[in-house]
């Protein structure tokens, strides 16, 4: 069952007085909670404090960047889903990039229409509440499936013995198929954010994934110098 749009808090976090006031009134007129921010280091608390339903986060941010705020809301394991809307100028294609890369979910581009990024909003929120509501799901990958509930992987109808960071590990590359995820939101992701294990552990699980499990030895790729990703595949 969807919940009501008026019971959904979005966070602002924009420096720009006129958009945060744009953004804000269209939201409300949605009938959307928000509150806001017009630093990162403001954004980053908020975000801790209010437990908002979906974040609307400017690139060029005083004090703290976007890219900084969105990698620790993926590191940290309270956050870790929570949905992020990027907002850019056209000139950071290259930092918007990276934005995704570290878990972004969408991004809009400056100069916007307000009415485009409350759609936005509203398609994001749908795609959460959906995966809410299907419960845990089924990955399958080739011949590879991951079923939640019974927390069991199979390879061609086989079940594969999995440590549980390795269960872990490989849960959360099929959930972020195609994106790259770097080595620390891997370890905060799987391990938890109080490890102070190094990201060294993250290659050695990688490479044990890969024997027990050959057909991911090409699946998973390394992105140099960030971490790694599972290559989307159909089925």
């Amino acid at each position: 069952m969807s919940t009501a749009p008026s019971s959904k808090k979005i966070l602002i976090v924009e420096d720009e007085k006129d958009i945060l006031q744009l953004v804000k009134l269209y939201l409300e007129k949605e009938g959307y909670r928000t509150v806001a921010a017009m630093t990162g280091t403001e954004g980053l608390r908020l975000v801790k404090s209010e437990r908002p339903d979906l974040v609307i986060l400017d690139l060029m941010l005083p004090e703290l960047d976007g890219l900084e705020i969105c990698k620790k809301i993926r590191t940290a394991r309270e956050t870790a889903l929570l949905p992020i809307i990027m907002l850019t100028a056209k000139a950071e294609e290259a930092d918007t990039v990276v934005g995704l890369e570290l878990g972004a979910d969408d991004y809009v581009t400056k100069p916007f229409s307000p009415k485009a990024l409350v759609a936005r909003v509203k398609a994001l929120l749908r795609r959460v509440e959906r995966s809410q509501e299907e419960g845990p799901p089924r990955y399958l990958y080739g011949d590879l499936v991951m079923d939640l509930a019974k927390h069991e992987v199979t390879l061609n109808n086989r079940e594969v013995p999995l440590t549980a960071k390795e269960f872990g590990l490989l849960e959360h590359l099929l959930r972020n198929s195609g994106r790259v995820l770097t080595r620390d939101v891997l370890l905060n992701a799987v391990w938890g954010y109080d490890y102070y294990g190094t990201t060294r552990t993250v290659d050695v699980h990688i490479r044990r994934l890969k024997q027990k499990i050959p057909l991911l030895n090409d699946a998973i790729v390394s992105v140099k110098s960030l971490g790694y990703k599972l290559k989307e595949r159909d089925g």
